[in-house]
C-alpha cells in the first residue's frame, strides 16, 4: 500500500479478533512509533503492551478504579469487558520530562503521533486497530497501578487485532475545508 493511500483512507477499526500483532508487527508498530517528530529527542512516551493474561491484568486495574469511584454493577461488568475487545491492547503514555524548551502539551501530541503512527503501521500490515480513550485515560488510579508518575497522562489505548470485518471506507473530506490563508 502506498503511504498517501494509507493516510486518506485511514479509519478506526472497531471489530477486531485474533490473532493478536505478531512480535515482528509489534516491533515494527513500536519503531514507527519512535520515529515521530520528537522535539528535543525526549522521547516522552511509554507503551505498555497488554495481550495473553495481560488484558485481564489491566481489566482488573480499570475495574479496581470504576468501583472506587462507587460504579454500579452494570458500570463494572461493562468495564471489566473492555479489554476483551480486542487481542492487544497497548496503553500509550505521555512521560512529561521537565524542560526549558518543550512544554508539557507539546509532549503530549508527539505521544499522540506515536499512537497514531502506530495504528498506521498495523494498518500498514493488514491488522486493525482503533484508538480509544475516555474517562479512564484520565484516571488517577489507572495512572498508579500502571506505575506511571503524577505528570504523566495516558494520551490512548490504541487496540489491535485482526479486523472482523471489512470496514466501509468513509467518505473523503477536503482539508480544504478547514484551511485559510493569511
Amino acid at each position: 500500500m502506498l503511504a498517501t493511500e494509507l493516510l486518506l483512507t485511514r479509519q478506526s477499526c472497531p471489530r477486531l479478533t485474533h490473532p493478536a500483532p505478531t512480535a515482528a508487527q509489534l516491533d515494527l508498530m513500536l519503531d514507527a512509533a519512535v520515529r515521530v517528530p520528537d522535539h528535543g529527542a525526549l522521547g516522552p512516551w511509554e507503551f505498555i503492551v497488554a495481550s495473553g493474561a495481560g488484558l485481564q491484568r489491566l481489566s482488573d486495574i480499570f475495574v479496581a478504579a470504576k468501583r472506587s469511584e462507587g460504579a454500579d454493577d452494570a458500570t463494572l461488568e461493562r468495564t471489566a469487558g473492555l479489554t476483551q475487545r480486542a487481542p492487544m491492547v497497548i496503553v500509550v503514555v505521555s512521560k512529561y520530562q521537565l524542560h526549558p524548551k518543550v512544554p508539557q502539551l507539546e509532549q503530549q501530541l508527539a505521544a499522540g503521533c506515536a499512537c497514531m503512527a502506530m495504528q498506521q503501521a498495523a494498518f500498514a500490515q493488514g491488522l486493525g486497530a482503533i484508538w480509544r480513550s475516555g474517562d479512564l485515560a484520565f484516571n488517577s488510579e489507572i495512572n498508579h497501578a500502571l506505575g506511571l508518575a503524577p505528570q504523566d497522562q495516558i494520551v490512548g489505548f490504541l487496540y489491535v487485532g485482526t479486523p472482523m470485518v471489512v470496514s466501509p471506507i468513509k467518505a473523503t473530506r477536503s482539508g480544504a475545508e478547514f484551511t485559510r490563508y493569511l
